[in-house]
């Protein structure tokens, strides 16, 4: 029999605790060593005060629906549907949503059993 693992990322329960957050995490669901998988929805024009860089682990984001966009330290990148962003580890990141909301795909790689994530507070620029 095959080795696999599927998993369908609306069924995984939000852990997201902020409203115009969903926030559902398949790595534990897809029993990989080495990836991992998250669904982000942000509702229509939510910002992210949270923000977070890595210690590790390299990510990517796809935005699978919407638009909006990311702030990567101080910059901040325009982010349309099908769009993909790679982000280094150390680099702080956080998101806004557009008019009709932001759902991103993020892929992670290995990361270290404690975990290696840092949370930190988005620094939108004031516009």
């Amino acid at each position: 029999m095959a080795d696999y693992s599927k998993i369908n990322l609306l069924k995984i329960e939000s852990s997201s605790q902020t409203d115009g957050l969903e926030a559902r995490f398949g790595r534990k669901y897809l029993n990989s060593k080495e990836l991992g998988i998250s669904l982000f929805s942000y509702a229509p024009n939510f910002t992210a005060e949270g923000a977070h860089s890595h210690k590790v682990q390299e990510e990517v984001y796809v935005v699978a629906h919407g638009s909006g966009s990311i702030l990567l330290d101080n910059e901040v990148v325009a982010l349309n549907t099908w769009d993909v962003v790679r982000v280094a580890p150390q680099v702080v990141r956080a998101f806004k949503a557009g008019p009709d909301g932001l759902d991103i795909i993020a892929v992670g790689g290995t990361k270290p059993a404690e975990g290696d994530g840092v949370r930190q507070t988005a620094q939108w620029p004031t516009q």
